[in-house]
């Protein structure tokens, strides 16, 4: 008997410090997504310098997306999809619930939405330029989208559950559009009140 209240005992712990592990990983991976797409924004901006500025500077943003995109995003991913598999073979009961299967239907989203930034990746490491920078703003946030949802599920974990990080994924894109269609028009009437400016200046000279 005190041999297996034991293991149970270790069992128990062996899974808290896997889901440790797994909440560290997810972390970096997010940190990840979220900082290689900026990167992306930056890179694509870069494009509308002029020589000699426009090729250092996607030289520099090149050699940064590789190494977080090798160094850190991907290896993060891969180590957080191995935990969170050993963590069902400990305890294959979540399968059962319906939170944890809407969940891993946004972890599998959000598996998609990491490979599509390798395509990305690939397409800038050729300084192919296939996206303007305000989509791929757009595109930054659904990674937040995902975030928002995987984690209201994973904390209320129920039906309840179900319901709030539905709503809260929807509240929160909505949020997010209006909050990028907002910052678009204020970069667009700065940018349109500079290029006056420099009008104002030249027709003066």
């Amino acid at each position: 008997m005190a041999k297996y209240r034991t293991f149970v005992k270790n069992s128990a712990m062996s899974f808290e410090y896997l889901k440790a592990l797994h909440i560290i990983f997810v972390v970096t991976w997010f940190a990840g997504l979220f900082y290689i797409v900026r990167l992306f924004i930056y890179h694509t901006e870069a494009e509308k310098k002029q020589e000699p500025e426009k090729s250092i500077l996607q030289t520099q943003y090149k050699l940064m997306e590789k190494r977080l995109w090798c160094g850190i995003t991907w290896p993060s991913m891969i180590i957080t999809l191995i935990l969170g598999g050993w963590m069902l073979w400990e305890k294959p009961g979540f399968l059962s619930q319906a939170y944890f299967i809407l969940k891993l239907c946004f972890v599998g989203g959000l598996v998609l939405y990491h490979i599509e930034c390798h395509v990305m990746f690939k397409q800038l490491q050729k300084n192919n330029i296939k996206y303007s920078s305000f989509k791929l703003r757009i595109w930054n946030e659904l990674a937040t989208l995902f975030l928002v949802a995987i984690v209201f599920l994973i904390v209320l974990k129920s039906n309840t559950g179900l319901i709030w990080g539905m709503l809260g994924f929807v509240v929160f894109a909505v949020t997010l559009l209006l909050a990028i269609k907002i910052y678009k028009r204020g970069r667009e009437k700065a940018e349109s009140d500079a290029n006056k400016s420099d009008r104002n200046l030249s027709e003066n000279n």
